[in-house]
């Protein structure tokens, strides 16, 4: 079940560098911006509730397509690449065993313990 899961995201990712192709950008944008989600573990910092917050805030998905979403309505490129980038974060997050996170420790997410296989 696992794999078959990571087997989702790995569509879902490429799905977001597929609409990305359809945006005015030069193609070193998506690589150059993709970790720029990561930048919400920063709540952390203070603590371990916070940093659960604004990380789970950041990484869930309903945000990128949102955003996706205002940027096709507004016709604005940027807005639409800021979702994809959003978007295709998190399923990279997920393909990788990063799971959105419990208030307790980062290590605890919805994808089990990440380290433990």
């Amino acid at each position: 079940m696992k794999n078959l899961l990571k087997l989702e995201e790995l569509f879902i990712f490429a799905l977001s560098i597929f609409f990305f192709t359809k945006l005015n950008f030069a193609w070193w944008w998506y690589p150059a911006l993709l970790f720029t989600p990561d930048l919400s573990m920063l709540g952390y910092l203070i603590n371990a509730q916070i940093g659960a917050a604004t990380y789970n805030f950041i990484h869930h998905k309903a945000l990128g397509i949102s955003i996706f979403i205002l940027g096709i309505i507004l016709v604005n490129q940027p807005i639409q690449f800021a979702g994809l980038i959003l978007f295709g974060h998190s399923s990279m997050d997920r393909i990788l065993g990063y799971g959105l996170k419990y208030p307790d420790a980062f290590k605890h997410t919805h994808l089990g313990t990440i380290g433990e296989a």
